[in-house]
């Protein structure tokens, strides 16, 4: 069932917003060479705890994963496409980094994800970052009253497949709201003018997963959690909370 929020209750997700966005830009600006994912995982920790939030992540089990999850960030390396559990690891120059954050604000969730280099940046992977983001934009910009939910898929599989990119098979978006995953699910590829009809108060969390390799195949990890991809190629996420109004797409999760 599709909750249609009200304009009031968009504000209200749009503080729960600020708080991830605001969590995503400390993350990345303390991420460097030599920084322990668990690094990350405190400093948006940090964030949400100054802003009074609890988050989504932490505890959250479905029906796939062996344990709850432990972080308020998924942080997924290179060859990690999403769901990344924060370890010891430390970034090495060059890495690439996929931090997925949520918050949760009086009642109301918020959800996005972005995708950076560490140190010396290889420029397949800004290509990569590029086509990921590029791929939201498009996806964003179908989030129109009177369009359909294959609209949103289309768009971001048009700008993936043109760039030679694999799409992780089953994976996309999904609505948000007083729960961080509601209806309807948000494909990463399908056919336009197919699905259901968006409306104005429908909010989405749109977030292509884009793998360099060109493969739509991908594994999980001995966690339960973390996917990466079959062939050891490079991932990038990224994300935004995206309500639909009556005045085109408002993005949610912007700074």
């Amino acid at each position: 069932m599709v909750e249609l929020k009200t304009d009031h209750e968009i504000d209200a997700m749009r503080e729960a917003g600020r708080v991830v966005a605001r969590a995503l830009a400390a993350v990345r600006a303390s991420a460097r060479v030599g920084s322990s994912l668990l690094d990350l995982d405190r400093t948006a920790r940090a964030v949400l705890r100054e802003a009074g939030t609890s988050s989504p992540f932490l505890g959250y089990r479905p029906s796939f994963a062996p344990v709850p999850f432990p972080a308020v960030v998924c942080a997924s390396v290179n060859d990690a496409i999403v769901h990344g559990v924060p370890d010891g690891y430390r970034l090495r120059d060059g890495d690439l980094v996929s931090v997925d954050c949520g918050a949760r604000l009086r009642g109301w969730a918020g959800d996005a994800a972005v995708s950076f280099t560490v140190g010396t940046a290889r420029p397949a992977d800004l290509r990569l970052i590029g086509t990921a983001e590029a791929a939201l934009t498009a996806g964003i910009e179908q989030a129109r009253p009177g369009r359909r939910i294959g609209d949103i898929a289309h768009a971001i599989g048009r700008v993936v497949r043109s760039a030679g990119y694999g799409i992780p098979d089953g994976f996309g978006g999904h609505g948000i709201g007083r729960s961080m995953h509601e209806d309807p699910g948000v494909p990463n590829e399908g056919p336009a003018g197919r699905g259901m009809r968006l409306r104005a108060g429908m909010v989405l969390a749109i977030e292509p997963m884009v793998i360099a390799g060109g493969t739509d195949d991908y594994r999980t990890d001995g966690d339960g959690w973390t996917l990466r991809t079959v062939d050891g190629s490079r991932a990038a996420h990224a994300e935004h909370t995206v309500a639909i109004t009556a005045d085109g797409p408002r993005i949610l999760t912007a700074l």
